[in-house]
């Protein structure tokens, strides 16, 4: 497809030569000629040519996003224990605990 853009710009590019070596054409109509009939379309028809891969790099982007947050919020802290511990805190310290005699 970029082979037929290659072509039509040498075309556009012979037509504004002519253009502005013709005894009654002017270099503004050769550069009117140019823009108009190659630049403008042809940027045109690239821009409608890449409209699906662009479509496709924004699903992808998309779904790599959504899987890293997917997998951040399997684990948050990391470990596998639960919040509180299952053991006493004064066991840890060494300290014995303070009760009301009954």
């Amino acid at each position: 497809m970029y082979l037929i853009v290659i072509a039509w710009m040498y075309v556009v590019l012979m037509m504004s030569v002519a253009e502005a070596t013709h005894p009654s054409g002017t270099l503004l109509g050769a550069l009117v000629t140019f823009v108009l009939y190659g630049v403008g379309p042809v940027a045109l028809v690239i821009y409608l040519m890449r409209a699906p891969a662009r479509r496709r790099a924004i699903k992808a982007r998309e779904a790599a996003e959504h899987q890293a947050r997917q997998s951040a919020s399997v684990e948050p802290d990391g470990g596998s224990h639960a919040a509180g511990g299952l053991e006493p805190v004064a066991a840890d310290t060494g300290v014995a605990p303070v009760r009301k005699e009954p």
